[in-house]
């Protein structure tokens, strides 16, 4: 698998939209797939009435959505439990697969969608792998979006040219980039990607199922990690996100009591939530900690998860 996060200036995701030049990249396949836009086509098949094969001006031609979202990678699937915090928040334009599933009219037994990428290579030993995912119908037809584009501007081929998938509300890995094909079936397709890696087993669950719902987290980004800063009044500062809202964040600095942050409202769109808390740090080193929790009671835990409570560490001076 690999993972690149573009350099610059590290104040960047503090911002509500995050620069396409410091989105994180993660390709599990090599190089991005050299996709000519002129002929690039989208088909959809399987247990549909109407097949379809559809090219970028028609894809462009139906009603276009526009959808902000949390964005944020799983991790590595060697390693589900090591936090990364790969996160960005994202404008992205498109059409919704609800309306082109309209198109192809989706058969009675249909109950799942099959997402495939045009990106293939070797993967855990295994070679000519695709890149596939899938979800279920009603789910998918409710918020997947096709995007074709991100803040703004076309897609960059390690963003996912021509069009990819935008699953809002779940982690990355659902979110196929490269898309050319997508699947109505009665089951779930038997891959790598979807009943081999990214599957994990939940608290209060016994059989492990697919990665999808993203996890209550918050990520502290002002100051940055490592930072030396200026003793005295200060703001402590990051964002929060889950898959529903989080309705609390909080605060702690060294051994100290954790102390509510003033956070702010999610909003109509499934963004991620900025927090701040005033603080006087006094000289000297000093271990920050953050940890959020949302509407359904989900709080981050101390250790052990790849949600764990964020901690940094300053020297104030």
């Amino acid at each position: 698998m690999s993972e690149k996060t573009p350099s610059g200036d590290p104040t960047a995701p503090d911002a509500f939209l995050t620069p396409v030049e410091h989105v994180f990249v993660r390709s599990h396949l090599g190089a991005p797939p050299e996709l000519d836009a002129s002929a690039w086509t989208l088909t959809v098949e399987g247990l549909v009435d109407r097949p379809l094969r559809l090219d970028l001006p028609a894809l462009r031609a139906l009603t276009q959505t526009r959808l902000t979202a949390v964005h944020e990678c799983f991790g590595n699937p060697f390693r589900p439990d090591v936090p990364t915090r790969a996160v960005a928040n994202l404008d992205w334009s498109g059409v919704t697969l609800s309306t082109v599933l309209d198109l192809a009219g989706p058969r009675p037994d249909a109950r799942h969608v099959w997402f495939e990428g045009a990106d293939t290579g070797t993967f855990a030993g295994e070679s000519e792998v695709t890149y596939l995912k899938d979800l279920p119908l009603a789910q998918a037809r409710a918020e997947v979006l096709l995007a074709h584009t991100m803040n703004g501007e076309p897609l960059l081929p390690r963003h996912g040219f021509p069009v990819r998938a935008v699953a809002p509300r779940m982690f990355g890995t659902n979110s196929v980039k490269w898309l050319t094909r997508i699947v109505l079936a009665a089951d779930r397709p038997d891959h790598m990607f979807t009943t081999r890696f990214y599957t994990r087993t939940l608290p209060g669950e016994s059989e492990p199922g697919p990665v999808r719902e993203i996890d209550v987290n918050s990520k502290l980004l002002t100051p940055g990690d490592g930072r030396r800063v200026r003793a005295g009044a200060c703001e402590l500062a990051g964002r929060a996100w889950s898959f529903t809202e989080v309705v609390a964040v909080e605060i702690a600095v060294d051994d100290g009591p954790w102390q509510p942050a003033v956070l702010e409202p999610r909003g109509p769109h499934p963004t991620w939530q900025r927090f701040a808390l005033p603080y006087d740090l006094a000289p000297g080193p000093h271990r920050i900690r953050s940890r959020a929790t949302d509407t359904v009671g989900r709080v981050q835990p101390p250790t052990g998860a790849r949600n764990a409570v964020h901690e940094i560490e300053v020297v104030a001076s």
